[in-house]
Protein backbone atom coordinates (compact mmCIF):
# COMPACT_ATOMS: atom_id res chain seq x y z
CA UNK A 1 0.00 0.00 0.00
CA UNK A 2 1.33 3.16 -0.48
CA UNK A 3 -0.34 5.92 1.64
CA UNK A 4 -1.12 9.35 0.75
CA UNK A 5 1.12 10.62 3.63
CA UNK A 6 3.75 9.24 5.96
CA UNK A 7 6.13 9.88 8.63
CA UNK A 8 9.73 9.54 8.56
CA UNK A 9 11.40 8.62 11.62
CA UNK A 10 15.14 7.72 11.42
CA UNK A 11 17.66 6.14 14.26
CA UNK A 12 18.41 10.00 15.53
CA UNK A 13 14.51 9.89 16.37
CA UNK A 14 14.48 7.21 18.06
CA UNK A 15 17.59 7.77 19.97
CA UNK A 16 16.33 11.21 21.39
CA UNK A 17 12.79 9.72 22.30
CA UNK A 18 14.71 6.95 24.43
CA UNK A 19 17.37 9.55 26.07
CA UNK A 20 14.08 11.52 27.48
CA UNK A 21 12.84 8.14 28.79
CA UNK A 22 15.30 7.49 30.32
CA UNK A 23 15.70 11.10 31.62
CA UNK A 24 13.72 13.09 34.66
CA UNK A 25 11.16 14.93 32.65
CA UNK A 26 8.47 13.40 30.26
CA UNK A 27 5.90 16.22 30.49
CA UNK A 28 6.66 19.96 30.80
CA UNK A 29 10.73 19.88 31.01
CA UNK A 30 13.79 21.70 29.10
CA UNK A 31 13.10 20.19 25.56
CA UNK A 32 9.59 21.87 25.64
CA UNK A 33 11.42 25.26 25.60
CA UNK A 34 14.27 23.57 23.36
CA UNK A 35 11.53 22.78 21.12
CA UNK A 36 9.85 26.11 21.20
CA UNK A 37 13.12 28.01 20.45
CA UNK A 38 14.21 26.17 17.53
CA UNK A 39 11.09 26.32 16.05
CA UNK A 40 11.05 29.95 16.29
CA UNK A 41 14.68 30.50 15.01
CA UNK A 42 13.62 28.12 12.15
CA UNK A 43 10.56 30.44 11.32
CA UNK A 44 11.97 33.96 11.92
CA UNK A 45 9.90 34.97 14.67
CA UNK A 46 10.76 35.96 18.04
CA UNK A 47 8.52 33.48 19.90
CA UNK A 48 7.29 30.14 19.40
CA UNK A 49 4.19 27.95 21.61
CA UNK A 50 3.84 24.60 21.75
CA UNK A 51 0.53 22.74 21.84
CA UNK A 52 -0.69 19.06 21.89
CA UNK A 53 -1.80 19.41 18.71
CA UNK A 54 -2.88 21.89 15.85
CA UNK A 55 -6.33 22.24 16.65
CA UNK A 56 -5.24 23.27 20.57
CA UNK A 57 -3.44 25.83 19.04
CA UNK A 58 -6.13 27.04 16.92
CA UNK A 59 -8.35 27.20 19.99
CA UNK A 60 -5.76 28.97 21.75
CA UNK A 61 -4.92 31.52 18.86
CA UNK A 62 -8.65 32.49 19.01
CA UNK A 63 -9.69 32.44 23.01
CA UNK A 64 -5.97 35.04 23.09
CA UNK A 65 -7.52 37.08 20.81
CA UNK A 66 -10.81 37.72 22.98
CA UNK A 67 -12.71 35.74 20.63
CA UNK A 68 -16.65 35.26 21.60
CA UNK A 69 -20.22 35.27 21.24
CA UNK A 70 -21.10 38.06 18.74
CA UNK A 71 -17.89 38.30 17.15
CA UNK A 72 -17.24 36.53 13.74
CA UNK A 73 -13.83 34.65 12.30
CA UNK A 74 -14.05 33.99 8.53
CA UNK A 75 -11.66 31.21 7.27
CA UNK A 76 -11.36 29.64 3.98
CA UNK A 77 -14.17 27.08 2.83
CA UNK A 78 -11.29 24.98 1.98
CA UNK A 79 -9.82 23.49 5.18
CA UNK A 80 -10.37 20.89 7.78
CA UNK A 81 -12.78 21.58 9.95
CA UNK A 82 -10.69 22.71 12.90
CA UNK A 83 -9.79 26.01 11.07
CA UNK A 84 -13.47 26.87 11.50
CA UNK A 85 -14.26 25.29 14.54
CA UNK A 86 -11.57 26.84 16.36
CA UNK A 87 -14.39 30.00 15.85
CA UNK A 88 -17.53 28.00 17.45
CA UNK A 89 -15.24 26.75 20.52
CA UNK A 90 -14.94 30.17 21.91
CA UNK A 91 -18.79 31.19 20.81
CA UNK A 92 -17.79 33.25 17.74
CA UNK A 93 -19.41 32.43 14.77
CA UNK A 94 -17.42 31.03 11.40
CA UNK A 95 -17.88 32.52 8.25
CA UNK A 96 -16.58 31.31 4.94
CA UNK A 97 -14.38 32.86 2.13
CA UNK A 98 -14.51 31.56 -1.24
CA UNK A 99 -10.79 30.54 -2.62
CA UNK A 100 -9.02 31.76 -5.45
CA UNK A 101 -9.45 28.77 -8.60
CA UNK A 102 -5.61 30.20 -9.82
CA UNK A 103 -4.32 29.34 -6.10
CA UNK A 104 -6.56 27.34 -3.87
CA UNK A 105 -6.07 29.50 -1.45
CA UNK A 106 -8.38 32.46 -0.20
CA UNK A 107 -7.80 36.21 -1.60
CA UNK A 108 -7.78 40.00 -0.25
CA UNK A 109 -10.97 39.61 -2.23
CA UNK A 110 -13.05 36.63 -0.99
CA UNK A 111 -11.77 37.83 2.54
CA UNK A 112 -13.53 41.04 2.28
CA UNK A 113 -16.61 39.68 0.43
CA UNK A 114 -17.16 37.18 3.68
CA UNK A 115 -16.55 39.89 6.26
CA UNK A 116 -19.51 42.13 7.85
CA UNK A 117 -18.89 44.94 10.85
CA UNK A 118 -18.58 41.80 13.34
CA UNK A 119 -15.35 40.33 11.67
CA UNK A 120 -13.07 40.42 14.65
CA UNK A 121 -10.70 37.76 12.89
CA UNK A 122 -9.52 36.08 9.70
CA UNK A 123 -7.62 32.85 9.17
CA UNK A 124 -6.47 32.49 5.70
CA UNK A 125 -5.27 28.37 5.17
CA UNK A 126 -1.79 28.25 3.15
CA UNK A 127 -3.91 25.29 0.96
CA UNK A 128 -1.53 22.24 0.55
CA UNK A 129 1.67 24.27 1.36
CA UNK A 130 1.32 27.21 -1.21
CA UNK A 131 1.60 30.39 1.48
CA UNK A 132 -1.86 32.43 1.19
CA UNK A 133 -1.48 35.97 0.27
CA UNK A 134 -1.26 37.43 4.04
CA UNK A 135 0.67 40.92 3.01
CA UNK A 136 -2.80 41.59 0.46
CA UNK A 137 -5.36 40.12 2.78
CA UNK A 138 -3.76 42.40 5.79
CA UNK A 139 -3.68 45.78 3.45
CA UNK A 140 -7.36 45.06 2.92
CA UNK A 141 -8.74 44.12 6.39
CA UNK A 142 -6.87 46.96 8.16
CA UNK A 143 -4.90 46.72 11.51
CA UNK A 144 -7.59 46.41 13.93
CA UNK A 145 -8.79 42.63 12.65
CA UNK A 146 -6.63 39.86 14.58
CA UNK A 147 -4.83 37.66 11.57
CA UNK A 148 -4.32 34.18 12.35
CA UNK A 149 -2.25 32.08 9.76
CA UNK A 150 -3.31 28.19 9.50
CA UNK A 151 0.12 27.01 8.13
CA UNK A 152 -0.87 23.44 9.38
CA UNK A 153 -0.14 22.58 5.86
CA UNK A 154 2.89 24.96 4.94
CA UNK A 155 5.96 24.61 7.77
CA UNK A 156 8.90 24.93 5.40
CA UNK A 157 7.29 26.85 2.31
CA UNK A 158 8.90 30.72 2.41
CA UNK A 159 6.47 33.73 1.01
CA UNK A 160 8.40 36.76 -0.83
CA UNK A 161 9.70 38.07 2.29
CA UNK A 162 10.76 35.33 4.24
CA UNK A 163 9.64 31.86 6.12
CA UNK A 164 6.15 30.79 6.68
CA UNK A 165 5.88 31.83 10.19
CA UNK A 166 7.48 34.76 10.56
CA UNK A 167 4.45 36.38 11.88
CA UNK A 168 5.62 39.68 9.54
CA UNK A 169 1.90 40.17 8.28
CA UNK A 170 -0.27 37.63 10.60
CA UNK A 171 -0.22 38.31 14.53
CA UNK A 172 0.21 34.63 15.11
CA UNK A 173 1.00 31.40 12.62
CA UNK A 174 -0.50 27.92 13.55
CA UNK A 175 1.19 24.56 12.63
CA UNK A 176 0.53 21.23 13.13
CA UNK A 177 2.29 18.33 14.02
CA UNK A 178 0.57 15.15 12.78
CA UNK A 179 2.49 12.52 11.50
CA UNK A 180 1.00 13.68 7.88
CA UNK A 181 2.90 16.97 8.00
CA UNK A 182 5.96 18.41 7.64
CA UNK A 183 7.27 17.25 10.24
CA UNK A 184 6.28 14.71 13.11
CA UNK A 185 5.82 15.17 16.90
CA UNK A 186 3.16 12.42 16.85
CA UNK A 187 0.18 14.79 17.64
CA UNK A 188 1.26 18.57 18.48
CA UNK A 189 1.40 21.98 16.82
CA UNK A 190 2.45 24.94 17.91
CA UNK A 191 2.15 29.05 17.78
CA UNK A 192 4.59 31.56 16.47
CA UNK A 193 3.93 35.10 16.95
CA UNK A 194 5.88 38.52 18.09
CA UNK A 195 3.72 39.96 21.06
CA UNK A 196 5.03 39.02 24.49
CA UNK A 197 1.75 39.87 26.19
CA UNK A 198 -0.03 37.72 23.39
CA UNK A 199 2.64 34.86 24.30
CA UNK A 200 1.61 34.73 28.20
CA UNK A 201 -1.76 34.50 27.23
CA UNK A 202 -1.01 31.32 24.95
CA UNK A 203 0.97 29.62 27.58
CA UNK A 204 -1.31 30.02 30.61
CA UNK A 205 -4.58 28.49 28.32
CA UNK A 206 -2.60 25.54 27.56
CA UNK A 207 -1.57 24.83 31.49
CA UNK A 208 -5.50 25.38 32.89
CA UNK A 209 -5.32 29.27 33.04
CA UNK A 210 -2.45 28.71 36.09
CA UNK A 211 0.44 30.83 36.43
CA UNK A 212 3.66 31.11 38.71
CA UNK A 213 4.87 33.93 37.48
CA UNK A 214 5.50 36.41 40.46
CA UNK A 215 4.91 39.14 38.59
CA UNK A 216 1.42 38.24 37.51
CA UNK A 217 0.35 36.79 41.09
CA UNK A 218 -2.34 38.75 43.60
CA UNK A 219 -0.34 36.96 46.47
CA UNK A 220 3.20 37.17 45.39
CA UNK A 221 4.39 36.13 48.56
CA UNK A 222 2.87 33.26 49.12
CA UNK A 223 6.00 30.80 48.29
CA UNK A 224 7.36 29.29 46.06
CA UNK A 225 4.87 26.17 45.58
CA UNK A 226 2.16 28.81 45.20
CA UNK A 227 0.64 29.63 41.62
CA UNK A 228 -3.18 31.42 40.30
CA UNK A 229 -5.63 29.96 38.08
CA UNK A 230 -6.22 33.78 36.14
CA UNK A 231 -8.55 32.26 33.66
CA UNK A 232 -10.31 29.35 31.88
CA UNK A 233 -7.58 27.02 30.24
CA UNK A 234 -7.52 23.72 29.10
CA UNK A 235 -4.17 21.14 29.53
CA UNK A 236 -3.22 21.51 25.76
CA UNK A 237 0.31 20.97 27.02
CA UNK A 238 2.98 19.09 24.59
CA UNK A 239 5.21 16.65 26.11
CA UNK A 240 9.51 16.32 26.39
CA UNK A 241 8.58 12.99 24.61
CA UNK A 242 7.20 14.70 21.62
CA UNK A 243 9.51 17.85 21.81
CA UNK A 244 12.42 15.20 21.93
CA UNK A 245 11.10 14.24 18.30
CA UNK A 246 10.10 17.71 17.23
CA UNK A 247 13.78 18.94 17.81
CA UNK A 248 15.34 16.12 15.60
CA UNK A 249 13.14 16.23 13.46
CA UNK A 250 13.19 20.09 12.50
CA UNK A 251 17.08 19.38 12.11
CA UNK A 252 15.89 17.73 9.04
CA UNK A 253 12.63 20.08 7.92
CA UNK A 254 15.03 21.68 4.91
CA UNK A 255 15.35 17.88 3.87
CA UNK A 256 12.01 16.84 3.75
CA UNK A 257 10.79 20.08 2.08
CA UNK A 258 13.47 19.73 -1.04
CA UNK A 259 12.03 15.91 -1.02
CA UNK A 260 8.49 16.95 -1.22
CA UNK A 261 9.47 19.53 -3.68
CA UNK A 262 11.24 16.63 -5.87
CA UNK A 263 8.33 14.65 -5.66
CA UNK A 264 6.16 17.41 -6.36
CA UNK A 265 8.46 17.97 -9.75
CA UNK A 266 8.90 14.12 -11.18
CA UNK A 267 4.63 14.46 -11.33
CA UNK A 268 4.45 17.62 -13.03
CA UNK A 269 7.04 16.28 -15.36
CA UNK A 270 5.17 12.83 -16.12
CA UNK A 271 1.75 14.05 -15.97
CA UNK A 272 1.42 17.77 -17.63
CA UNK A 273 0.62 16.19 -20.79
CA UNK A 274 -2.68 14.59 -19.56
CA UNK A 275 -5.83 15.65 -20.92
CA UNK A 276 -8.21 16.59 -18.14
CA UNK A 277 -5.72 16.74 -15.45
CA UNK A 278 -5.23 19.89 -13.60
CA UNK A 279 -1.40 20.03 -11.71
CA UNK A 280 -1.72 22.05 -8.29
CA UNK A 281 -0.72 25.85 -8.66
CA UNK A 282 2.94 26.11 -8.21
CA UNK A 283 4.71 28.79 -5.90
CA UNK A 284 5.74 32.14 -7.49
CA UNK A 285 8.98 33.26 -8.14
CA UNK A 286 11.01 33.64 -4.66
CA UNK A 287 8.63 31.77 -2.96
CA UNK A 288 8.42 27.93 -2.06
CA UNK A 289 5.49 25.96 -1.93
CA UNK A 290 5.77 22.88 1.26
CA UNK A 291 3.98 20.30 -0.68
CA UNK A 292 1.87 18.80 2.24
CA UNK A 293 -0.25 17.92 -0.35
CA UNK A 294 -0.08 16.80 -4.61
CA UNK A 295 -3.80 18.04 -4.93
CA UNK A 296 -5.03 17.65 -8.69
CA UNK A 297 -8.27 18.09 -10.14
CA UNK A 298 -9.52 15.16 -12.43
CA UNK A 299 -12.97 14.22 -14.43
CA UNK A 300 -14.19 10.85 -12.52
CA UNK A 301 -12.87 11.58 -9.22
CA UNK A 302 -14.78 8.60 -7.67
CA UNK A 303 -13.83 6.15 -10.34
CA UNK A 304 -10.50 7.27 -10.03
CA UNK A 305 -10.30 7.14 -6.35
CA UNK A 306 -11.62 3.65 -6.22
CA UNK A 307 -9.20 2.24 -9.43
CA UNK A 308 -6.40 3.38 -7.76
CA UNK A 309 -7.03 1.95 -3.93
CA UNK A 310 -7.68 -1.35 -5.57
CA UNK A 311 -3.77 -0.92 -7.31
CA UNK A 312 -3.21 -0.26 -3.32
CA UNK A 313 -2.71 3.39 -3.75
CA UNK A 314 -4.17 5.21 -0.82
CA UNK A 315 -5.29 8.60 -2.65
CA UNK A 316 -7.19 10.87 -0.43
CA UNK A 317 -9.51 14.07 -0.76
CA UNK A 318 -8.87 16.92 0.83
CA UNK A 319 -11.34 18.87 1.35
CA UNK A 320 -14.93 18.76 1.56
CA UNK A 321 -16.02 22.75 2.24
CA UNK A 322 -16.67 23.02 6.11
CA UNK A 323 -19.85 24.31 5.84
CA UNK A 324 -21.48 21.35 4.06
CA UNK A 325 -20.60 19.32 6.88
CA UNK A 326 -24.09 18.81 8.95
CA UNK A 327 -22.92 20.60 12.03
CA UNK A 328 -22.66 23.65 9.94
CA UNK A 329 -25.64 23.06 7.89
CA UNK A 330 -27.60 22.35 10.70
CA UNK A 331 -26.19 24.41 13.58
CA UNK A 332 -25.58 27.89 11.08
CA UNK A 333 -27.88 27.14 8.11
CA UNK A 334 -25.51 27.27 5.57
CA UNK A 335 -26.25 25.60 2.27
CA UNK A 336 -24.30 24.59 -1.25
CA UNK A 337 -23.78 27.60 -3.23
CA UNK A 338 -22.25 29.63 -0.63
CA UNK A 339 -18.55 29.26 -2.00
CA UNK A 340 -18.97 28.40 -5.58
CA UNK A 341 -14.87 27.73 -6.44
CA UNK A 342 -14.48 25.79 -3.70
CA UNK A 343 -17.26 23.29 -4.09
CA UNK A 344 -16.03 22.76 -7.89
CA UNK A 345 -12.76 21.98 -6.42
CA UNK A 346 -14.20 19.35 -3.93
CA UNK A 347 -15.83 18.06 -6.90
CA UNK A 348 -12.94 17.18 -9.22
CA UNK A 349 -10.08 17.38 -6.27
CA UNK A 350 -8.09 14.64 -5.49
CA UNK A 351 -4.46 13.92 -3.60
CA UNK A 352 -1.85 11.68 -4.76
CA UNK A 353 1.04 10.04 -2.13
CA UNK A 354 3.22 12.84 -1.55
CA UNK A 355 5.60 12.29 1.53
CA UNK A 356 9.69 12.44 1.84
CA UNK A 357 10.72 8.88 1.60
CA UNK A 358 8.29 7.67 -1.09
CA UNK A 359 10.54 5.89 -3.73
CA UNK A 360 11.24 6.94 -7.10
CA UNK A 361 9.77 3.49 -7.86
CA UNK A 362 6.44 3.84 -5.86
CA UNK A 363 6.21 7.28 -7.33
CA UNK A 364 6.35 5.70 -11.19
CA UNK A 365 3.56 3.52 -9.59
CA UNK A 366 1.51 6.55 -9.26
CA UNK A 367 2.41 7.92 -12.21
CA UNK A 368 1.28 4.95 -14.37
CA UNK A 369 -1.65 4.15 -12.99
CA UNK A 370 -3.03 7.85 -13.22
CA UNK A 371 -2.05 7.70 -16.78
CA UNK A 372 -3.44 4.24 -17.22
CA UNK A 373 -7.06 4.94 -15.59
CA UNK A 374 -7.41 8.36 -17.26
Amino acid sequence: MIPYGRQTIDDDDVAAVVATLRGDWLTQGPRVAAFEDALAAACGAPYAVAFSSGTAALHAACHAAGLGPGDELVTSALTFAASANCAAYVGATPRFADIDPATWNVSAATVVAASTPRTRAVIPVSFAGLPAPLAEIRAAIGPDVTLIEDAAHALGARHAGGPVGDVTHADMSVFSFHPVKALTTGEGGAITLRDPALRDRLVAFRSHGMTKDPTRLERPGEGGWYMEQQDLGFNYRLTDLQCALGITQLAKLERFVAARNAVAARYREALSDLDGLRLPPAAPPGERHAYHLFAVEVPHRRALYDALRERGILAQVHYLPVYLHPYYRERYGYAPGLCPEAEAYYARCLSLPCFPALTEAEQDSVVAAVRELL
